[in-house]
This record gives C-alpha cells, sequence and structure tokens, in this order.
C-alpha cells in the first residue's frame, strides 16, 4: 500500500485587487527620468541641434523652476495615456460615466450652466483666500501663486467646453459642483433651488484638499528637481555622504512629481477623481499639523513646541570615523526614502492627502497598511538620532526623543482617521484591511502581537496596529 499524500497547506488567499494597476506609476517615473535627462543634457543637445537664443548651450543644464513645472507634463501624460490605452479606466463604472448616454445638448446645458457657476464661485473663492492667507505670498509659495495666477484664465476657458462635453454622458450630472451652483444662483440671481447641504459639503472637503495641498506641492516643485539636475555624479561617488543625501533628494522630487499630478489630474474620466473627502475633524487636524503653516509653529529644528532636533548634528556626524557605517547607514537613509517615494508612485494619478479615490492593495500596500508614514517616521529616527546630542545635557536627550515620539503619535492619529474614513467608504478597503491583519507581511505579526498582549481573540476592522504615514 501506499502512504497517504500529506495533504497540502491551503494556499494563502489573494487580496482584492487594486483600483490602480503598477504600470501606472512605472510610466510617469519613465516620462519623469526621461525629461531629467534631457534637462541634465540640455547643452549637449542644443548644441547637437544648433538651438541658440534664449536657450543657448552657455545658460547651461535646465533646472530653473520652469524646468520643474514641465516635469509634471512628462510624467502625467504617460500616466494619463497608460490608464486610458492600457488599464482603459474611462469604462469603469466607478467614473459615473456612461459613454454610450449623449443627452441632447438643451438637456444637458442648463446643467452645466448652474455647474460651472459652482465650479468658477469655487476658484474664486480660493482665489480670495489664497490672497488673504500671508504666507502665500513669500518664499517658496511666490512660484506656486504665480503658476496658479497664469492658469487662472486657461482653466476657466477649457472648462467650458470640458463641463458642456462631461455633462452629456455622465449617469448622474449634478454632482457637487451643481448644487454648490444652484446655492449660489439661488440668491437671487436665478432663483434655482434644490441643492443638498451635505453634497456642498461634499463638494468643498475635496475643493479645500485641491486647494490648499495644491499650492503646497507646486511650492516644493523646484529646489529638488534643481538638485538632481546640476547633480555631480563623479564627486557624489567620492563621498558617502552626499551620494545618499542626493539619492534621498531624487527619491523625494520623486515623490513630489507624482504626487503634484495626483492632486492636478483628479478627472472623472480617468476614474481619479475624489470620490469623497475625509469627513473626520480629528483627520484634518492630524493631517495639517504636519503642513505649513501650521507645521512652521510646531515641529521641526528650531520649534519650541515639538523640536526633536536640538543639539543633534545627525548620523553624519557620529558615524564620520567610519566609512563602512557612513555607507550602511546612508544605505538605510535611501532605503527607507525609497520604501516612501514607492508608496506614492504606486497611486500613480491618484495620490492626495484626506481623500478616497480608491482603494490599493499592491507594491508597498502588501506589507503594511502605511508603508510611507512608517517609513518616513523611521527614517527621522535614523537620520536625527535624537537622543545622541552635542549639548553636552540629558535634558536634551530626552527631550528630542519624546517629542519625536509625539511626532510619531501624531503620524498614528493620521493614520487611525484614513482607516476610519477609507472603512466607511468602500467594503473594498474592509476586506483589504482584514487581508491584512491575517497576511501583510509586517502587519501581520504586529496584530497577533497585539492580540497576545491584549488577549484579544480576533481582529478588528477599526484597527490600525502598525501606521505611520509619509505625505
Amino acid at each position: 500500500m501506499c502512504p497517504a499524500a500529506s495533504p497540502r497547506p491551503a494556499a494563502r488567499p489573494a487580496p482584492p485587487p487594486s483600483d490602480v494597476s503598477a504600470g501606472v506609476g512605472f510610466a510617469g517615473l519613465a516620462g519623469l527620468f526621461a525629461w531629467i535627462a534631457v534637462c541634465r543634457t540640455y547643452p549637449d543637445i542644443a548644441a547637437m541641434i544648433g538651438l541658440g537664443g534664449p536657450l543657448s548651450p552657455e545658460r547651461g543644464v535646465l533646472s530653473g523652476p520652469y524646468a520643474a513645472l514641465a516635469a509634471l507634463l512628462f510624467t502625467a501624460v504617460p500616466m494619463a495615456l497608460w490608464s486610458v490605452l492600457v488599464d482603459k479606466v474611462h469604462r469603469r463604472p466607478s467614473t459615473g460615466i456612461d459613454w454610450s448616454l449623449k443627452r441632447p445638448l438643451d438637456q444637458s446645458l442648463p446643467i452645466s450652466v448652474v455647474k460651472l457657476s459652482g465650479l468658477w464661485a469655487t476658484w474664486a473663492i480660493l482665489a480670495a483666500f489664497y490672497g488673504l492667507a500671508r504666507w502665500y505670498w513669500t518664499g517658496s509659495y511666490l512660484f506656486a501663486m504665480e503658476v496658479l495666477s497664469f492658469a487662472v484664465a486657461p482653466l476657466v476657458a477649457l472648462s467650458i467646453p470640458y463641463v458642456i462635453w462631461l455633462d452629456r454622458h455622465m449617469v448622474e450630472p449634478r454632482d457637487g459642483s451643481w448644487h454648490f451652483g444652484a446655492f449660489v444662483l439661488g440668491f437671487g440671481v436665478i432663483g434655482r433651488e434644490g441643492w443638498r447641504n451635505e453634497e456642498i459639503a461634499k463638494h468643498w472637503r475635496a475643493w479645500t484638499i485641491k486647494g490648499f495641498f495644491g499650492a503646497f506641492m507646486i511650492s516644493i516643485l523646484p529646489p529638488g528637481f534643481a538638485q538632481v539636475v546640476e547633480a555631480d555624479p563623479v564627486r557624489l561617488l567620492a563621498n558617502p555622504v552626499d551620494l545618499a543625501m542626493m539619492l534621498v533628494t531624487l527619491l523625494f522630487v520623486i515623490d513630489v512629481q507624482i504626487g503634484t499630478v495626483g492632486y492636478l489630474l483628479t478627472l472623472r474620466p480617468l476614474d481619479s477623481h475624489i470620490r469623497s473627502g475625509n469627513p473626520f475633524l480629528a483627520g484634518w487636524l492630524a493631517a495639517l499639523l504636519c503642513y505649513p503653516p501650521f507645521v512652521w509653529g510646531l515641529i521641526g529644528p528650531d520649534n519650541l513646541v515639538l523640536g526633536y532636533e536640538f543639539g543633534t548634528p545627525g548620523w553624519s556626524h557620529w558615524f564620520a570615523g567610519s566609512p563602512v557605517l557612513l555607507w550602511a547607514w546612508g544605505a538605510l537613509l535611501v532605503l527607507l526614502t525609497a520604501i516612501y517615494a514607492w508608496a506614492t508612485v504606486v497611486f500613480g494619478i491618484r495620490f492626495s492627502n484626506l481623500t478616497y479615490r480608491g482603494v490599493l492593495t499592491h507594491g508597498p500596500y502588501r506589507l503594511t497598511r502605511h508603508p510611507a508614514y512608517l517609513s518616513k517616521n523611521l527614517f527621522w529616527w535614523a537620520s536625527v538620532l535624537p537622543f545622541l546630542v552635542t549639548s553636552g545635557t540629558t535634558v536634551d536627550a530626552v527631550r528630542n526623543t519624546v517629542f519625536l515620539a509625539v511626532v510619531n503619535g501624531i503620524y498614528y492619529w493620521r493614520a487611525r482617521t484614513e482607516e476610519a474614513h477609507l472603512l466607511a467608504e468602500d467594503p473594498k478597503y474592509a476586506a483589504y484591511h482584514a487581508w491584512m491583519e491575517q497576511h501583510g507581511l509586517i502587519t501581520a505579526p504586529l496584530a497577533r502581537l497585539k492580540r497576545m498582549i491584549t488577549g484579544g481573540g480576533g481582529t478588528t476592522q477599526g484597527d490600525s496596529l502598525h501606521a505611520f504615514p509619509a505625505e
């Protein structure tokens, strides 16, 4: 008799499918790297084709702010083309579009007029906010204001054919912009009514996110891009600290470029529209604490509230006597930043804070539900080494350590509010959340550890057991 075959272990179930394919982000990376290569070799290209005038080779590489802005185009177009031609996202029901539906213009045009009124009124209010807020008229924000001021006229002009075209095909064209437009026009101009307050609130949550974070992202485009384009590889290879920091800068450029595209391309035909903004006040507080102008008075090396870099020269100081440690520690910092950038790249054209725009279940999101937050906070610990100070006092070391832990706590809070938002929006996220509790490479062991400590017998969908974010 043959011995009975041992039963095969059950195959690990797959997580829910991701709403964004891996190819989208890689297409954007390819376009970005191609443009960086053009900018770095521009003098040679100009000389080869005999290009003179204001962009003559004497000007050197293209590292100015407008070159950084142009990089958005080279990043966005490949991602949009991949989304439409390969993933065919425009045919998904989640877009709210039925391309077989072609409303007569006389039926859709009145809706479009109200929607355009709401859209333009929204932009006018955001412009007024930019004008009133002092921080937008100093430092790096000046570039963002210049870009947005130039973009106003084209946006207004292009919005007319776009809205009229889309309203003929939308299953329900009366979206948040229409409800806000009906509200605006209801004050005696046309006398329209029928708006719903919850739709207006949803509309404004989405546009507040776009307005606040969009300006911030545009403002930080130029510095890192210039450093990458102007970098000297020969010099960098001779110094592990300089090389590590330049690679970190490159990875942040990737994060910022793709992240900025995400804020700009919130378009239904690309299925990248904002389906909802985070409705929880705690979520907004936790997120805004991490960005200017709020972060200027709270977190950072020179702030007295949660400053964690007093007397901390950092890793390059403490490991200066050991080339091996410098190379190894620099590699660790690059790896953490690479995970951070990877977590943005996999979003493709859907990255933005405080929003639900579909569910991601691949890439670093197989490791932890918050790979960017986790890697970002670990990077701060590894780069700052807050417990090592040159001031000669243990008090500074303790303060730095405690305050960085508090900053970590803010990001943990932020992650929990994001999960609460997504759990309330999409059953797919609840399924992903539960899958990660059992199978996530980082999440599952932490979940088991928590159950051992607390004596819990199961998982709770609302639990976030590790969660630390990045943008």
